[in-house]
C-alpha cells in the first residue's frame, strides 16, 4: 500500500481535479437544485468532500481545532433515504457558494501542508471517498432537467451466448496489507458449483422484450412520441439496443425470473472473473459519459465483467467473517448491514480505476433507480 508523500499528494490533487471538473459543468444556480429527490441538493457535494477530508484527517487524526465547525457538521454526511422520502430543505437554507468555496480552499491548503502527518491508509480513504462521489455526482447530473439534443443511434446485433464456468473456489476479499475498505476483509474462499453465465450483460434490446410483455421501463428510458429514447448525459439517444440496460435490483431480479434464470451471486461473479479474459471493457475510469456496446470487447469468457456498468448480484450486503469496522469511520459499512442493500460488482464508465480491484464491493437499495448498474443471468 506504500505510496509515499509525493505520490499521495499527486493522487489527492488529481482526485480534486476530477471532482472540480464536474462542478464546472454547472451554472451556479443549478448547484442549488435537487435532481434526485432522496439526495441532498448538489451544493452539498461542493462542501462535502472537503468536510469529509477535514473531519477525517485534521480533526479525527490530528485532533486539532476546527476553523469552521458549522460547515464541518453541515457537510459531514450524505443521505441514503428510501425512495419517496425526500428531505424538506430549501435553497436559501444553504450557505452561499462564495462561503463554501472559501471553506474548501482553506481546507485544501491546511491539509496539503500537513499531509506528511497523516497515516497513508486514511489518505487513501479520503482519495477513494472523493472518487466515489465523482461517480455519484455524475448520475445526479444525469437526472438534471436540462435541454438535450436528440441523437440517432444504430445498434449492432447481439447474439445470446453462454459461458460454462466449472466448479471451483472463489476467493473473496482483499489481501492483508493492501488497501481496502473495511467490508473487503477478511480474505476467504468459497466453493462454487458449476454454472452457466451469459457472455454479455443484459442489453436494452433484451429488456425491451420484457417491457413489451408488460414490465415498466427503467428510469433511464423515456417514451417520446412513438419511440423509446435513452437519457444520456447530454443527449436523448434512440434506444441503443446493444448497450447494457441500467436498472434497479428489483427490476433486474424480476427480469431474471421472467427469463427463467437468476442473478449472479457475489462468489459466482468472482468465479466468472477468474475464468474470463480480459477482465474489463475499457469503458471505465471516466473515459465516457455513457455506456458502449456489450460486444465491443468480444474475447473468450464472460465479457465486460468490469466497466460499462456495475453488475447487480443476488447477494445481500453483509460483513465477511472477521469483519472489523474502521475505528475512524465505523459507519461506512456497518450502517448498511441491514438486509436492505445488495452487492454490486465491476464498474461503470464513471468509476475510477482504483475500484476495479476484484475485492471492492459496492451496494445500493434494491429500488434505487439512478445508479449505473445492469446485470447478467446465470443458470445453476
Amino acid at each position: 500500500m506504500t505510496t509515499g508523500f509525493v505520490g499521495l499528494l499527486e493522487a489527492i490533487r488529481s482526485a480534486r481535479t476530477r471532482t472540480d471538473s464536474l462542478f464546472e459543468l454547472l451554472a451556479e444556480e443549478a448547484l442549488y437544485s435537487r435532481p434526485v429527490a432522496e439526495r441532498h441538493r448538489l451544493v452539498f457535494y461542493l462542501g462535502h468532500m472537503e468536510a469529509f477530508d477535514w473531519n477525517l484527517l485534521w480533526r479525527s487524526t490530528l485532533g486539532r481545532d476546527p476553523f469552521h465547525p458549522e460547515f464541518d457538521q453541515l457537510f459531514a454526511f450524505g443521505i441514503d433515504l428510501e425512495i419517496g422520502k425526500a428531505p424538506f430543505d430549501q435553497p436559501l437554507d444553504w450557505p452561499s457558494l462564495q462561503e463554501i468555496r472559501h471553506y474548501c480552499g482553506e481546507v485544501r491548503s491546511r491539509l496539503d501542508e500537513a499531509l506528511h502527518e497523516f497515516p497513508e491508509q486514511r489518505v487513501h480513504v479520503a482519495i477513494e471517498h472523493r472518487l466515489m462521489h465523482a461517480e455519484t455526482f455524475a448520475y445526479l447530473l444525469n437526472r438534471l432537467d436540462a435541454p438535450r439534443s436528440f441523437v440517432e443511434y444504430e445498434s449492432g446485433p447481439v447474439l445470446p451466448q453462454s459461458v460454462e464456468i466449472p466448479a471451483g473456489t472463489a476467493t473473496l476479499g482483499q489481501t492483508p496489507g493492501e488497501f481496502g475498505w473495511d467490508n473487503e476483509f477478511s480474505r476467504h474462499s468459497v466453493d462454487v458449483p458449476a454454472f452457466s453465465v451469459s457472455k454479455y450483460k443484459v442489453t436494452n434490446g433484451d429488456y425491451l422484450k420484457y417491457v413489451a410483455d408488460g414490465a415498466a421501463a427503467p428510469a433511464f428510458w423515456s417514451r417520446i412520441g412513438d419511440r423509446w429514447w435513452l437519457r444520456g448525459m447530454f443527449d436523448w439517444i434512440s434506444l441503443p439496443l446493444d448497450w447494457p440496460v441500467y436498472t434497479t435490483w428489483d427490476e433486474a431480479n424480476a427480469y431474471a425470473k421472467w427469463a427463467g434464470k437468476d442473478l449472479m451471486t457475489e462468489p459466482q461473479y468472482h468465479r466468472a472473473l477468474d475464468s474470463s479474459e480480459p477482465r474489463t471493457s475499457g469503458n471505465f475510469d471516466f473515459r465516457s459519459w455513457d455506456p458502449c456496446p456489450v460486444t465491443r470487447d468480444d474475447l473468450p469468457g464472460a465479457s465486460q465483467l468490469a466497466g460499462n456498468g456495475w453488475e447487480w448480484t443476488s447477494t445481500v450486503f453483509a460483513p465477511f467473517e472477521g469483519f472489523e469496522a474502521f475505528s475512524f469511520y465505523p459507519g461506512y459499512s456497518a450502517n448498511f448491514f441491514d438486509g436492505k442493500h445488495y452487492v454490486m460488482k465491476g464498474a461503470s464508465s464513471r468509476t475510477a480505476a482504483c475500484f476495479l480491484r476484484p475485492s471492492f464491493r459496492n451496494w445500493f437499495r434494491p429500488n434505487y433507480p439512478h445508479v449505473y448498474a445492469s446485470c447478467r443471468l446465470v443458470e445453476n
